[in-house]
């Protein structure tokens, strides 16, 4: 029996493993918006020569994992092979069988696990399973990056929350809608396209009632940026709820303390929720320490004045010292819109919620 592999490798090896998951995280990006509540993992099996004989990548619920679409790429060139896979393999039955025994079936090696997956169902059983049956088993290749890329999974089964993400598109000077509380188009075309990829990318958008009121949105989403499934559409939630013939329906009304909203959407398998306001259920969110990310989107236009409306509704620190102080993400041009994405400096402390995490890895 093999355990966890702490034993240095050959340098050129030990590269060719680090090129493997680098792929691995590319395939995994790839298929970010398809895979959800499943995790988006990417899979590469590599021969001793360092050749790439497989890849794959996590498919819609109910279709093969990685590895095994790696494994069937692979045939029978995966005996003897490494395979690189960015999260730890299942070794448990739900709608496809456990990839613990196609890989070692196949014949692999060795596997190399970017991190263990906290589902409860895997929680190391799968490397268990691995290393039981003589495979050579590595963890921790690259781990920070593959942490960053499944972090709203990671959240959901840690917490049984979803991970949230805040956009907000305002005026260089902070406004998001005029005193008379319009706001279409502070952004150009460029920005709103790659708003179209976030909403792909989340399981559910969120606004509150007064922004249905006064927009009127659908919150679907559309052009370039639109889901692979065209009948995978977010689900739309409206804090407050929403008339018959708003554009959102059919839409899930929530009420009460926005921290009792985010139970009940992870219970309902949402591992990522975007918020779009308005700009006090922003406060809300920001308020209460709820937001993994805020993506705030930033037109070279001036309001020029204080009687629009800000990006929050609600107190703010008093105090310089109690400014809300984060961590430059990302920053990025979209025509001549800013995208500036920031975080926590550190993640607030959730207790996990017994019972409220979704079964669903096997999916």
């Amino acid at each position: 029996m093999t355990t966890a592999s702490t034993v240095p490798r050959n340098p050129v090896w030990v590269e060719a493993e680090r090129e493997a998951m680098g792929r691995a995280l590319q395939r995994a990006g790839a298929v970010r918006a398809r895979t959800s509540p499943n995790p988006w993992v990417g899979c590469v099996i590599v021969t001793p020569d360092g050749t790439v004989v497989g890849t794959g990548a996590t498919e819609p619920p109910g279709g093969a994992h990685a590895e095994v679409g790696a494994l069937r790429e692979a045939g029978a060139r995966a005996r003897g092979a490494t395979l690189v896979t960015t999260l730890e393999p299942c070794s448990h039955h739900g709608r496809t069988p456990p990839c613990t025994d196609a890989i070692v079936a196949a014949g692999v090696r060795r596997v190399v696990v970017g991190i263990p997956d906290p589902d409860r169902l895997v929680a190391g059983a799968g490397l268990a399973a691995l290393a039981a049956a003589g495979v050579e088993v590595a963890v921790g290749l690259r781990a920070d990056e593959v942490e960053e890329q499944l972090a709203p999974y990671l959240k959901h089964r840690r917490t049984g929350r979803p991970w949230v993400v805040l956009k907000l598109a305002a005026t260089a000077d902070g406004r998001i809608a005029a005193p008379d509380r319009s706001s279409a188009w502070l952004t150009g075309e460029a920005a709103r396209a790659d708003v179209q990829r976030l909403r792909a990318e989340s399981d559910a958008i969120l606004v509150g009632a007064g922004t249905v009121r006064s927009d009127d949105p659908r919150l679907t989403v559309r052009g370039a940026g639109a889901a692979p499934d065209p009948d995978r559409q977010p689900m739309r939630v409206v804090l407050g709820g929403a008339g018959a013939d708003a554009r959102v329906q059919p839409a899930l009304s929530l009420g009460g303390d926005v921290a009792e909203v985010l139970e009940e959407l992870g219970r309902r398998q949402v591992v990522q929720l975007l918020v779009e306001g308005g700009a006090t259920v922003a406060y809300q969110f920001h308020a209460a320490g709820l937001v993994d990310r805020y993506v705030l989107y930033l037109a070279p236009a001036l309001f020029g004045g204080d009687d629009a409306v800000p990006m929050f509704a609600g107190p703010g620190a008093g105090r310089v010292q109690d400014l809300w102080r984060g961590r430059l993400v990302d920053v990025r041009r979209f025509g001549d819109d800013l995208r500036v994405e920031l975080a926590p400096l550190a993640p607030q402390p959730v207790p996990a919620l017994a019972g409220s995490v979704p079964e669903t890895k096997g999916a």
